[in-house]
């Protein structure tokens, strides 16, 4: 009896070890299966694609290639060409056991890695692959985390297997060390011994190959020419590991260490290209590589395809403009532009420039959207006409005072462009005319808060610490301009602009994206503010930008200079700092700045002014469609009525003598009415619109006449500009003053400020700065 119980549990044993033996046994069959299936998934990798380099091309909208990130600064070099110092150099500090791995994947590596990512949550993130896993890496797959899925892991395995069992270690070596991105536009370390050291591979010291082998962790943080502390700290790295994997002994060690990082460095340089679209596409492809980035891909590393919202014909012709020598606008070289055009549909950038005559280079400055200048009069709409409309329910022909004032707690006195007052005028014609006394009031009444939440939803921000001076002048970029003016051209939707529409990953993943939207305002403040601004084009500052037959908005915007900047230079008196237009139509919105970028040198004459009316004009001209540009439709928001001119309040009329018509929010319109006149002579007509009711469509024959309302406005003005003539008369005051000296800009401050943050006593003279926002009389 006792026998037999004592073999029982044996038995158990031994059946319970069978099994489990068997479930390993499946598992791992089940595993070899599921990753021979999965691993046959993944993309090809061919020699070609191990050998080229990691670059990535930039496409336009309709998928043309305009360039390539990486591959034109890459000179492949071969395994023999190293020095024994750099691969070493290389090995150590990538994978010190990439020679006694046969499979190419190293399973401790992978867990310490883990466990160390674990343990430390705030140190950099360690990775556990091989260097033949971060070569297949480079050749297939993109390096953004959410891509880095389980299945992608799989094939990622299946392609290290494969590229072990058909490729040498040496070769191996050799292709990373030709792929890996090195700063500066430069792959391979090849190209990177020359680039940074003017010698061949094997020509370089240990220091100065352990500066090459340290880079690719991270290229643009331990550039030598921009970060060379932390180049320092990288290139030691690589020296201590040399050391620990006794590849270099403890005398030469201390001696590369002892090394200055800038031992043997060349000068920084630009590399020249052949691709002439890389030059005219340059601040566009910058803003694109950032895109890239920010949805986390390494656009230098990734071998991504990258479609964009570049309209590259539209870009030609806008560098061209910028740039070209004959019938330049531009007086000098030295004067820069800046331009973007977003669609107001899509949010879409279509093209953008961010400077002229810069020359060869690569990434430089955009003062598309890199700088900010002051915007002068085309804030206006922004800060506060807009939020007035939309808030407090204004019509076209709300009553404003264009009156002495004085800005709040102050003793500075805010002064127009004729140092006189016209009283009590409409919204309007203030806005038409750019009155500087009327949007400041009306910024006034809406409330800083409001007006800055309205900004808000049209990307622009205001700072906690501005004034009501922010209302005739902010800081913003031609992007930010464009994009808030397309939000009024598309019913009162804002476009989030956008760069980048697709980006497809070396495996095939495809991701797309599109413009993030927001109302942010009515669609009735939108059409009233369009309506407004049109008279601009027709019968204001901005009459150089008409295009027959398309249906367009717009506001010029002047800054000018304070009295003490003309005192510390005479030679800027009656020049302005900074000249804008920005327009739009159904199809594009465009922003133009143009200035100086050392403005206390140089500044722009009064034909100067005109400049970005002219570049405006020209392009806009050349990419609207008629077809496609028809007159923006009347909301059943909005209201038309016919107003007896100069009548407060309000009040309706028959009469087609003494009154214009003008908009109003539905259910804030007048109740008023005059009496009946028989008189039939016509007056002025505000508005190109097309309006819902029929006894209007018949006023639309008087389009831009002449009124009463704005001929009080005329005085001794001629009635037209004479191309590239700005007009001369139209000045104003500034509102940003110290101890009694007119210091401002014309159509708003450099200073965010309030006056009464940033002055110290005193009363403005009132002296005069040319505006070329004041309306020209009629």
């Amino acid at each position: 009896m006792s026998a037999k119980r004592s073999k029982t549990p044996k038995g158990k044993k031994r059946h319970w070890f069978r099994t489990i033996l068997i479930t390993i046994l499946g598992l791992i069959l089940v595993g070899e299966i599921a990753f021979l299936l999965i691993g046959r998934q993944a993309p090809s990798l061919t020699q070609n694609k191990l050998q080229n380099g990691g670059s990535s091309v930039i496409l336009d909208y309709q998928g043309n290639e305009v360039a390539s990130l990486g591959d034109e600064n890459r000179a492949y070099t071969t395994s023999d060409t190293f020095s024994t110092t750099l691969k070493e150099a290389v090995v150590s500090i990538e994978d010190r056991r990439f020679y006694q791995e046969p499979l190419g994947i190293n399973p401790v590596r992978i867990v310490k890695a883990a466990v160390y990512n674990i343990t430390h949550p705030n140190a950099p993130v360690q990775g556990g692959s091989t260097l033949t896993q971060q070569l297949v890496k480079l050749s297939v797959f993109s390096t953004k985390k959410s891509d880095q899925t389980f299945k992608r892991k799989i094939q990622e395995a299946y392609l290290t297997f494969n590229v072990e069992r058909n490729y040498s270690k040496q070769q191996i070596l050799e292709f990373y060390m030709n792929k890996v991105y090195l700063a500066n536009g430069v792959y391979g370390m090849g190209t990177a011994s020359d680039y940074y050291f003017n010698k061949k591979p094997k020509q370089l010291t240990l220091a100065q190959a352990a500066l090459i082998a340290g880079l690719p962790q991270a290229p643009n943080t331990y550039d030598p020419y921009a970060h060379p502390e932390a180049a320092k700290q990288r290139r030691d790295q690589v020296i201590n590991a040399m050391l620990a994997n006794d590849k270099i002994s403890q005398s030469e060690a201390t001696a590369a260490i002892n090394t200055p990082i800038s031992d043997g460095l060349v000068s920084k340089r630009d590399l020249n290209q052949e691709n002439n679209n890389r030059y005219v596409a340059d601040n566009f492809i910058k803003e694109v590589i950032n895109e890239v980035k920010a949805q986390g891909y390494d656009p230098y590393r990734d071998n991504l395809k990258i479609k964009t919202t570049l309209h590259l014909d539209v870009q030609k012709e806008l560098y061209d403009t910028l740039n070209g020598d004959s019938n330049s606008l531009f007086p000098d070289d030295e004067m820069q532009a800046a331009a973007t055009i977003v669609e107001p549909k899509t949010g879409n950038i279509i093209a953008m420039v961010g400077g002229r005559k810069q020359g060869k280079v690569l990434l430089g400055l955009n003062r598309a959207t890199q700088t900010t200048r002051s915007s002068g009069s085309t804030i206006k709409p922004v800060l506060d006409y807009g939020p007035a409309i939309d808030y407090l329910n204004w019509s076209t022909y709300h009553l404003l005072e264009d009156t002495a004032y004085t800005y709040p707690g102050t003793d500075i006195a805010l002064m127009d462009w004729d140092n006189k007052y016209q009283g009590t005028i409409t919204l309007r014609k203030a806005l038409a005319n750019s009155r500087n006394i009327p949007a400041v009031r009306t910024l006034s009444t809406v409330g800083l808060t409001k007006s800055s939440t309205f900004a808000k939803n049209l990307g622009i921000t205001v700072p906690n610490d501005a004034g009501l001076s922010i209302g005739i002048g902010a800081d913003v970029s031609t992007l930010q301009i464009a994009s808030a003016y397309g939000a009024f051209a598309n019913s009162g939707t804002y476009q989030k602009p956008i760069y980048v529409t697709q980006i497809k990953t070396a495996d095939g993943m495809e991701h797309n994206y599109q413009s993030e939207a927001n109302q942010a305002m009515k669609k009735s403040t939108a059409y009233m503010i369009t309506d407004v601004l049109k008279d601009v084009i027709t019968d204001g500052t901005g009459k150089n930008a008409k295009i027959s037959g398309i249906a367009q908005a717009g506001k010029t915007g002047t800054v000018q200079y304070s009295s003490d900047e003309i005192a510390s230079n005479t030679a800027l008196s009656g020049t302005a700092k900074d000249a804008w237009f920005a327009g739009y139509t159904k199809q594009y919105s465009m922003a133009v700045w143009v200035g100086y970028d050392q403005p206390q040198k140089s500044g722009l004459s009064y034909s100067e002014q005109q400049i970005p009316v002219y570049l405006y004009q020209k392009i806009m001209s050349q990419i609207a469609n008629s077809s496609n540009s028809s007159d923006w439709s009347k909301p059943s928001s909005v209201v038309s009525e016919r107003i007896l001119t100069g009548s407060n309040p309000a009040t309706i009329t028959t009469a087609t003598t003494n009154s214009t018509l003008e908009l109003f929010v539905k259910g804030h319109q007048p109740t008023a009415r005059a009496a009946t006149s028989s008189s039939s002579s016509s007056t002025r007509q505000h508005h190109t619109t097309t309006y819902d009711e029929t006894d209007e469509e018949a006023d639309t024959s008087s389009v831009n006449g002449t009124t009463d309302e704005n001929s009080a406005a005329s005085s001794s003005s001629a009635s037209t500009t004479t191309p590239g003539q700005s007009e001369q008369n139209n000045q104003n005051t500034s509102d940003n003053t110290t101890g009694g000296n007119n210091s401002g800009t014309t159509d708003g401050s450099t200073s965010q400020n309030q006056p009464s943050n940033n002055t110290t006593g005193g009363n403005t003279t009132g002296t005069p700065n040319t505006n070329q926002n004041q309306a020209q009389s009629p």
